[in-house]
């Protein structure tokens, strides 16, 4: 039977963004259910397969991490699509959040932890058992709210069936590495632009900078041996059924070459897999040695 139904159940991380992105699938057109009891689960997937309601077409469920793992081998049914939005932030970012909003912690509540350091690493813990790498997992960290809601839109538009598609994502090491990359790669190593004065206040956005890092030979062989394990590596996640990949690409400040090789890699690839680009750093001045 043809799947006609889909649910997105919405988890991760206390902190990390559950409210702000199931009021962006609200907007979506996505019904949410919110705080929904575990213990009436078979009720409610009994509900979305037999009912006619067009809300129940399109789900988007937020539940807690203790929740988590009971709903996700619950939701099951004949004509249900299930797909996984799993949030996340670092602990510097999560702690911010909290000692800002002067709310409390979920498993400070339960009584599972006694600070708020605490509380993130047994929720981490909680949820490392459960999470794979079929879940769409993005991290909010530096992501501002028009940035998830043209992410969201990416994956989860309706109508939109599943198929494999790939972030290339450049970054900065000192502002903190993306943890929601698949596949992290250095490009520390490459010649560095940054050094050349004429081309510093440039990025790799930029032609001159962009023929200075390609035409290196040291990338050159880099990219012919990147290019071989990702043409092999992509093909296989295609046949172990994973939805989307995400590659982060990092140099010292993000500008120069991490964004020359992410344009590069989405030209590249952007025929033959559904393909997106973000620069996460490169509107970062550079203050100090890239």
């Amino acid at each position: 039977m043809e799947k006609t139904k889909r649910v997105i159940l919405v988890s991760g991380m206390s902190g990390a963004g559950k409210s702000t992105a199931t009021r962006i699938l609200e907007d979506m057109g996505y019904h949410i259910i919110d705080n929904f009891p575990v213990q009436l689960l078979s009720l409610l997937v009994d509900m979305i397969e037999n009912s006619t309601d067009p809300r129940y077409s399109y789900i988007a469920l937020s539940t807690s991490a203790e929740d988590f793992p009971a709903f996700l081998r619950g939701i099951k049914g004949e004509g249900i699509e299930v797909r996984v939005l799993f949030l996340d932030a670092s602990d510097t970012v999560l702690i911010h959040r909290y000692k800002s909003t002067r709310r409390t912690h979920p498993m400070l509540l339960s009584n599972t932890a006694n600070t708020l350091e605490e509380a993130i690493g047994v929720e981490r813990t909680m949820l490392s058992k459960v999470i794979n790498n079929s879940f769409v997992t993005i991290d909010t960290s530096f992501l501002t709210e028009k940035e998830m809601k043209n992410t969201l839109n990416q994956y989860f538009a309706k109508g939109a069936a599943p198929s494999f598609s790939i972030s290339f994502i450049s970054f900065g090491y000192k502002y903190g590495v993306p943890m929601d990359a698949d596949l992290m790669i250095d490009v520390r190593f490459l010649p560095n632009p940054f050094w050349v004065p004429e081309l510093r206040p440039y990025s790799g956005n930029d032609k001159c900078v962009y023929d200075y890092v390609m035409e290196k030979p040291e990338t050159k062989e880099f990219l012919k041996r990147l290019l071989s394990f990702m043409d092999y590596s992509f093909k296989e996640y295609v046949k172990e059924g994973k939805n989307h990949f995400t590659v982060a690409i990092g140099c010292t400040g993000g500008q120069h070459r991490s964004v020359a090789i992410t344009n590069f890699l989405y030209d590249h690839y952007r025929n033959t897999y559904h393909s997106y680009k973000q620069h996460r750093d490169e509107k970062k001045w550079i203050t100090g040695n890239e």
